[in-house]
């Protein structure tokens, strides 16, 4: 009986497991294929672009965003209406202005960093202006006589010998200039000359190039000083050995982008978790002091000092960081590689899926320039967001955090390294600025904003992706007090938000232009040429142009996030799209950059078109 009341259980919890084996994978398709549009074909399509995957190259502050559809491969070009397509669309309904932002700010020019917390925080205990967002975009944008200084001469930056500069290669030739040479323009085959220290700009990234890699390239390019500035791409060399000589030789997005990495503009970097890191001169210890018998030296010379610090035979310090290389944890990699990166190198640390807005430098160039963002509306000293983060390289406030994050098992959440900081009364030293200057939504998001809603106005991460289910909401523009907007020249009879749409009137119009379309579905070739030609009709448009122009999005702040939602690709007229344009635009010698700027360069491609879009 014993026997028979085993096997009973045993094929009991068979069928359990089987039961539930089963149910997971009708739910696990049921994800594909809402995730795909598509049933996988065989079990290796399982693997292919999977529902899950996440995309380091961002931060643990991206869990707030939303995933998307994974837009299919194939040209749709039946859709393709020549009334209203791609390549006749308007980019918006009313004149652009590029040179919004006027001049670029000085080689020396610095912002005040503690005036920034000031205006726009208030103190640290009460945080009283933090939550009016728009109060603080108002004075980042209008503000810049305020907080924008330049040092008197002699202590400007570009007048200190490059060997004494925090940044390595900080003149171009490995810091063995006498003094900085003079400026020049980066052109169609030079990246120019800096006539001051070259700032590095680092992001970390893996797997092939995506839109979200160009996004953020070019908006690097469209707004930053590019002979005074290096971006550093980090490939990560644990998960990959080969990655970076796929990024060079097999990626077909990132092969636009070849011609800058060959002259320097771009600096591709293979990531390895180090085991140990070059700590400055001074005590190490944090104050808790070195063995007093610290042992003998090993057969490299090198002696353990203290708790996790080693020294070697020239008196150099180290920190040992750990034989473990974490590479099975991507967010808890791309949290710690721009902490180790910046106490290396120094400069800024944007996460990939991060649009600049500004030139950054004068946020970079001060002597305190370490600084990250708050988390959302958070009122804690603590509550640090490392998206967009600065430190000065090789400083005892880099090796305090890195030696932090190292003692609590490589542990580089913001979150958790901002109480650790806070304890130690070293918050202080790191500069909280707030969301306005990078992530003007999140307080928004969290549902702490007070006062007017920005501009535009913003209620969720999705909204910058859509066109036509985004516009017009009644508040988008809610707070707009500025003059109106010059209504570009159309054949339209009016503007979209003026007409009356009769839905028998569309329904009829949209099968006559079905039935005059320029191509079927036998065939996968279209005529870029004619369709821009074709008379656009903006009644015939899905996705017809708005008043959106980059000149009043989020005015003010440096950077914006988007966090997350890599799958999703932009519709056309959405905000996005609109960032793209003009980049574009500028990319093709046709239009300006926000400072009034023609692009010198060599011609970039433009963005794929997005074929889920008819």
């Amino acid at each position: 009986m014993a026997k028979k009341s085993c096997a009973r259980n045993a094929w009991g919890v068979m069928q359990s497991v089987m039961v539930a084996s089963i149910l997971y994978g009708f739910i696990y398709l049921a994800v594909l294929l809402f995730q795909r549009g598509s049933i996988p074909k065989s079990p290796t399509d399982l693997y292919k672009n999977p529902a899950a995957s996440v995309r380091p190259g961002f931060s643990s502050s991206d869990g707030i965003g939303t995933g998307g559809r994974v837009p299919s491969p194939k040209l749709k070009v039946e859709k393709i209406k020549p009334s209203a397509n791609w390549f006749n669309r308007p980019e918006s309904l009313v004149v652009p202005k590029d040179d919004f932002l006027g001049k670029r700010p000085g080689i020396d020019t610095i912002a005040n960093l503690t005036k920034l917390v000031e205006e726009c925080r208030g103190s640290y205990e009460k945080i009283e202006k933090m939550p009016y967002v728009q109060d603080c975009l108002n004075y980042l944008n209008n503000g810049e006589k305020e907080y924008y200084y330049t040092p008197s001469r002699g202590e400007r930056a570009s007048e200190q010998p490059p060997k004494l500069a925090e940044y390595l290669n900080a003149d171009g030739a490995d810091n063995t200039l006498d003094k900085y040479p003079s400026y020049k323009a980066a052109s169609k085959d030079s990246l120019g000359r800096c006539n001051g220290p070259i700032v590095p700009y680092h992001t970390y990234w893996t797997g092939p190039a995506t839109w979200r890699v160009e996004l953020f390239i070019k908006s690097y390019f469209h707004t930053q000083n590019i002979p005074c500035s290096r971006l550093w791409i980090w490939l990560d060399g644990d998960r990959d050995k080969d990655a970076l000589e796929k990024m060079m030789n097999q990626d077909p997005l990132f092969k636009k982008f070849l011609p800058f990495v060959e002259r320097g503009d771009i600096v591709l970097k293979t990531w390895h978790f180090p085991s140990r890191v070059p700590l400055p001169k001074g005590d190490n210890t944090d104050g808790v002091g070195y063995y007093k018998n610290p042992g003998k030296p090993n057969s490299k010379n090198e002696t353990v000092v203290a708790d996790g610090l080693i020294r070697d035979g020239n008196g150099q310090e180290w920190l040992i960081v750990t034989e473990k290389k974490m590479t099975f944890l991507p967010v808890a990699v791309s949290d710690a590689v721009r902490f180790v990166i910046l106490h290396i190198y120094g400069g800024a640390y944007f996460d990939m899926d991060v649009i600049m807005l500004r030139d950054m430098r004068p946020l970079l160039i001060g002597d305190q320039h370490s600084f990250a963002e708050r988390w959302g509306g958070h009122p804690s000293p603590g509550d640090y967001n490392t998206a967009i983060m600065s430190l000065t390289a090789n400083s005892t406030l880099s090796s305090y955090l890195l030696r932090g994050g190292v003692r609590m098992g490589l542990n580089f959440h913001p979150r958790v390294i901002g109480v650790m900081a806070v304890k130690d009364h070293r918050n202080k030293e790191f500069h909280m600025l707030e969301t306005a200057a990078f992530d003007p939504i999140w307080t928004e998001f969290n549902s702490d904003r007070l006062g007017e809603c920005s501009i535009p106005c913003f209620h969720d991460y999705g909204q910058i992706f859509k066109g036509k289910n985004a516009f017009p909401l009644k508040d988008e523009w809610e707070a707009y007090q500025g003059a109106p907007l010059k209504l570009a020249s159309s054949s339209s009879r009016a503007h979209f938000w003026e007409m009356k749409r009769d839905v028998a009137d569309t329904k009829e119009k949209s099968e006559e232009v079905r039935a005059s379309q320029m191509t079927t579905t036998a065939v996968t070739t279209y005529d870029k040429n004619a369709l821009s030609k074709t008379e656009y009709k903006i009644e015939d448009d899905q996705y017809p142009p708005t008043n959106r122009t980059m000149e009043n999005f989020f005015r003010g702040a440096w950077t914006y996030h988007i966090h997350n939602q890599w799958r999703k690709n932009p519709e056309p007229s959405s905000w996005l799209n609109v960032i793209q344009r003009a980049q574009d635009g500028f990319f093709s010698h046709d239009r300006l950059n926000p400072y009034g700027e023609k692009w010198q360069g060599p011609s970039i491609p433009e963005y794929e078109i997005s074929w889920e879009y008819p």
